[in-house]
């Protein structure tokens, strides 16, 4: 299975971190009622700009598989807390709900 995490402006559609393009590592776990998901990344212009809109946020995870369709996760953040940690140069998203789907399904 292949995993690509994108974490996107709600308004503007602006991407702030595509693990595809990004050299990065990142950790999708559950969290008490919710998710947490970690990145490890250089505090960049993206991630400043991403902490500016923290409270606008959507986040993806597609899960592409060899024998399935894709499979998409959309995590709700609302207000949870999004945090950069310079020490660790980590970025931490806490998400309350989150819904998966396989796009496929959706005839358009």
């Amino acid at each position: 299975m292949k995993e690509v995490l994108i974490v996107k402006h709600a308004v503007g559609g602006r991407t702030f971190v595509h693990s595809e393009t990004d050299v990065l590592r990142y950790d999708v776990l559950p969290d008490g009622e919710g998710w947490r998901i970690t990145v490890s990344t250089l505090k960049s212009a993206a991630i400043e700009e991403l902490l500016r809109w923290k409270n606008e946020l959507n986040v993806f995870l597609f899960q592409e598989f060899e024998d399935q369709p894709t499979r998409k996760i959309w995590f709700y953040v609302k207000e949870g807390p999004v945090e950069y940690e310079d020490g660790l140069e980590q970025l931490t998203i806490r998400a309350q709900s989150r819904i998966e789907y396989v796009p496929d399904e959706f005839d358009m």
